[in-house]
């Protein structure tokens, strides 16, 4: 605060967009995203999650090949940033395992 005065600020409009929103199936993640599922199958539901982080974990290695050959649309630092969320995508989908591994341990060693 400043003199009485407080800033308003549009943080999303402030957001600048990078080719990242657009490439691909990379979700964005950019503010007042929200997903709905589109069923409660859990089958179908692991499996998209699967199929999500290998496009993650994919999206860095094409993105190296596009700069690699000179092309315009993509610069290091989008590279560097799939590299950001695919690691950071291996370190959830890591957690969450040990997570899941974990309860199903203490289910096993309810007794009957």
């Amino acid at each position: 605060m400043i003199n009485g005065f407080y800033p308003q600020y549009d943080l999303e409009a402030r957001i600048q967009h990078t080719k990242l929103d657009s490439w691909g199936d990379i979700p964005s993640a950019r503010m007042n995203r929200i997903e709905e599922p589109a069923t409660t199958d859990f089958q179908s539901v692991m499996s998209g999650l699967v199929e999500s982080m290998n496009g993650s974990m994919n999206a860095p290695d094409n993105l190296l090949k596009d700069v690699m050959m000179g092309s315009e649309n993509v610069d290091i630092h989008d590279v560097m940033t799939a590299i950001a969320k695919a690691e950071l995508t291996v370190n959830i989908a890591t957690t969450t395992v040990g997570k899941v591994v974990q309860a199903y341990d203490r289910i096993m060693q309810i007794q009957i």
